[in-house]
């Protein structure tokens, strides 16, 4: 593929809700441009950008992809991301690298859920924006529903650059209004004609309204529009052009991307209306990038996607990494479409492609220059919510997953992976049910690691709530030696940490030598309580008194002593199961706060106040995580998918009587 200057370069990213055809729309725009000979279908499994073993299986969009396409001497970087909100995460790092976002929209369903999301994205971003209304084949087809939706929904100025000609099966064309003009649809192909007759009052009023519209957008414009005079068509396109680009406006078109229909013009009005990058282009600019997603090619190993921001990345040099302060050597720099690469000499200022196996660049990382330390803004992922535990099927694969769960967690920002020290799992966190499971089949495809999952185990512990005297002797004789340790506790519950020892010793009835062992003893016997096992918190033991023997004592014996001391003690003292306490915080619509109330007081939530945050409202309560393991899914179906949340350990409460025993008796029932 040829290189192309900054000023013919266009970055879009495809966005919308799951279901709404950008990948329809990718495989519309590269046959049309001739960049593929067949266009492909989702259903089918054969699209350019969705080729991944668990995109073809679920029909769903799960990476980001980057497809240039080549039109009237531009190259258009397409970005198309995923729809479907457990991977926002690809959404939000791959618009880092666009310059304009495409809406998709259904023409049937119109603004959806992720609409409303991937549109807040596009605002953090300040990114200009266009709508395409897609599937106005479809039946029950309703251009100006979803217009109207759009209107409702977002605070900006949206206006229709075109009105479609019927709908549904009778679609067939559409009224190019800054035009005047009608295109009628033919075998793929766009048309001129007159306008309709009966479509001339509706076409005069939306045109009324779009060069009004334009006018608002800038000053001189308004001035010459409300004093009377007709604005110019050079004035119209000058003015929608610098509207767009200062997100004063957003321009609605529509068509069909399965039946290719209105795709030429589309790709038209991308080379017209979207902004090219903005960037530093004097001669000998510095190199600055920025690493916007990486992913793991069965083929070439780690791919590191980048976009320019100055100066240019050339094949067979060396670049700067400004985060680890390290320089890597670059190979074939290229450009992908879909899975195939394609190279190129040089990344132009403002252009994206990707560059194979460096070793330490991963995404988020700033590529500058040496001396020059300023790293570029990080992207904003969002915090992993839904966790599971995960074991290898094979225990002779628990190294093996390590290693593998590693390797993905380069590709996903929205990953996480830990090992809980007291359940003794290992427990995985992402977006959602679909994101762990895509991340399990992978484990599996590509590193040959089948695992399961189940719902973490709470980390529950135990405490005793009075106070008690307890003794503890450990006496054996045997030939030779014997052993002896004997002490005297005094155990009580403890408010201000997890444990402490303390020895009030008099008269040497307990040696010094002794007493640490007595505390080793105390420390090993926390770490399995008498109710059901769990490690024992909040106490506090005192040595008060003891006896030993000249010969047959040894620290041994004394730690052996207190730990019998300490279980009989445990077992008198009123034990108590604790469980973790977590403080949520839940954003949503305000609609939903009733609803988000009563299923945190059904999961024996505690309110603890509510506040707003824009158009939001955040509700905060300490909720017991024994409740939360399954929040993240309950949460997207209370709001559909409208909410977020996050949550942090309090502290330890006792568990209801009741619940306890229940908890009690299942642990007893799997070790009896």
């Amino acid at each position: 593929m040829k290189d192309y200057p900054t000023s013919k370069l266009r970055n879009i990213g495809l966005v919308s809700h799951g279901g709404a055809g950008k990948t329809s729309l990718v495989e519309a725009m590269l046959f049309k441009a001739g960049l593929t000979t067949r266009q492909g279908k989702v259903d089918d499994g054969n699209t350019i950008s969705d080729y991944l073993p668990e995109e073809i299986k679920r029909k769903v969009s799960i990476n980001s992809s980057l497809t240039p396409c080549i039109w009237q001497d531009h190259k258009i970087n397409i970005l198309d991301t995923p729809g479907f909100s457990d991977f926002v995460g690809e959404v939000k790092g791959t618009l880092r690298a666009a310059d304009c976002g495409l809406v998709t929209l259904c023409a049937v369903a119109g603004v959806e859920v992720q609409t409303e999301v991937v549109w807040d994205f596009l605002d953090e971003l300040s990114l200009p924006r266009m709508i395409f209304v897609n599937k106005m084949d479809r039946e029950n087809a309703n251009f100006y529903k979803a217009f109207d939706m759009l209107k409702e929904s977002f605070a900006v100025n949206i206006v229709p650059l075109q009105l479609p000609i019927g709908a549904a099966e009778e679609f067939k064309g559409i009224v190019d209004l800054l035009q005047n003009k009608a295109y009628y649809f033919k075998n793929g192909a766009s048309e001129i004609a007159d306008i309709p007759a009966d479509m001339a009052e509706q076409v005069n009023n939306f045109k009324e309204g779009l060069i009004e519209a334009i006018a608002e957008c800038d000053d001189e414009l308004l001035m010459l529009y409300l004093e009377g005079e007709d604005l110019t068509q050079e004035q119209l396109i000058t003015g929608l052009r610098s509207g767009i680009e200062e997100n004063k406006i957003t321009p609605v078109f529509c068509g069909s991307a399965t039946n290719n229909m209105g795709i030429d013009l589309l790709l038209d009005n991308i080379i017209n209306f979207v902004p090219a990058p903005q960037v530093a282009e004097e001669k000998g600019s510095d190199l600055s990038a920025l690493v916007f997603k990486t992913m793991a090619d069965p083929y070439v190993g780690r791919l590191n996607f980048f976009k320019v921001l100055s100066g240019k990345l050339s094949s067979d040099s060396v670049i700067y990494n400004v985060n680890k302060q390290i320089e890597e050597k670059v190979g074939q720099v290229f450009t992908m479409l879909g899975k195939t690469q394609q190279p190129l000499n040089y990344l132009a200022a403002g252009d994206i492609g990707a560059v194979a196996k460096l070793q330490q660049t991963g995404t988020g990382d700033t590529i500058g220059v040496k001396g020059k330390e300023e790293t570029l803004p990080a992207i904003n992922y969002p915090i992993p919510t839904y966790s599971v535990a995960v074991f290898p099927k094979s225990k002779g694969d628990e190294d093996k997953l390590g290693t593998a769960i590693a390797r993905i967690l380069e590709e996903d920002p929205t990953l996480s992976y830990e090992k809980n020290t007291e359940t003794k799992e290992a427990i995985l966190t992402g977006m959602g049910d679909m994101h762990l499971d895509i991340v399990a089949e992978r484990l599996q495809r590509k590193f040959a690691v089948e695992v399961t999952t189940s719902t973490p185990k709470v980390p529950y512990r135990e405490t005793i709530k009075t106070s008690i005297k307890v003794e503890g002797k450990h006496k054996k004789q045997s030939g030779g030696h014997g052993q002896y340790g004997h002490v005297w506790l005094q155990l009580e519950p403890y408010g201000e940490g997890d444990f402490a020892f303390n020895e009030t010793i008099f008269g040497g009835a307990v040696p010094k030598q002794y007493i640490p062992g007595v505390e080793k003893g105390l420390r090993e016997a926390l770490q399995e309580g008498i109710l059901a096992g769990y490690p024992c918190t909040n106490l506090k033991a005192t040595l008060v008194d003891g006896s030993f023997h000249p010969v047959d004592s040894s620290e041994m014996a004394f730690k052996i002593a207190a730990s019998l001391a300490f279980r009989k003690g445990m077992e008198k003292a009123n034990p108590v199961l604790l469980e973790p306490i977590m403080e949520v915080e839940v954003v949503v619509p305000e609609s939903f706060m009733g609803d988000i109330i009563g299923d945190l007081n059904s999961k024996r939530g505690r309110i603890l106040g509510m506040e707003p945050k824009g158009k939001l409202q955040v509700i905060k309560a300490h909720v017991p995580l024994a409740e939360l393991g399954k929040y993240a899914i309950d949460l997207k179906s209370i709001t559909q998918g409208r909410g977020t949340f996050s949550m942090n350990f309090v502290q330890y409460e006792e568990v209801p009587h009741k619940i306890a025993e229940s908890i009690i008796n299942e642990v007893q029932a799997k070790t009896s």
